[in-house]
């Protein structure tokens, strides 16, 4: 059985309110604005996902991250899993990514994270982003049970938990 129902149609954009930014699948096209804005706040989010993922890694390469976004693209176009580009309105620079996974730990049905580049953290960006996520989640996604890591339970928690089967 799949995680998603057969027939869903996952977004492909999202306009985040009060701002001009956008969420959209990530794609491999991407990496050329992508890598500039993990590896400028990579300290940062190493301090968020580093324990529970090893990402990003201080030597991460271009080409590194290349692969990664292929293999998020073919995670996305197969619904295994979904990285959304947080974008300005041209698209020439990515801000941030939200991340919308199978359960990997017991007590939910989709796990949902999010990150903004250094330059957005406490900033209205970041609000807005942090209120549309929920909601946009609770609107357009099938999920009885999501749950935020970072968010409604801290990353130590979440992997002191069982995984999920």
């Amino acid at each position: 059985m799949s995680w998603l129902p057969d027939d869903f149609v996952h977004p492909v954009h999202v306009p985040v309110p009060d701002t001009a930014l956008h969420l959209r699948p990530i794609r491999e096209a991407d990496t050329g604005i992508d890598y500039p804005a993990v590896m400028g706040s990579r300290e940062r989010l190493w301090e968020i996902f580093g324990p529970a993922w090893a990402w990003p890694q201080e030597t991460m390469t271009y080409e590194e991250d290349r692969i990664d976004l292929l293999r998020h693209e073919k995670e996305i176009a197969a619904h295994q899993s979904f990285n959304y580009a947080l974008l300005n309105e041209e698209e020439t620079a990515l801000l941030g990514c939200v991340y919308i996974d199978p359960p990997e730990r017991t007590g939910s049905d989709g796990e949902v994270s999010w990150w903004v580049v250094d330059d957005l953290v406490g900033g209205e960006a970041e609000s807005a982003l942090d209120a549309l996520v929920p909601q946009w989640i609770a609107a357009d996604w099938p999920f009885q049970r999501p749950r935020y890591l970072g968010r409604d339970i801290t990353w130590q928690d979440w992997l002191a938990l069982p995984r999920a089967s």
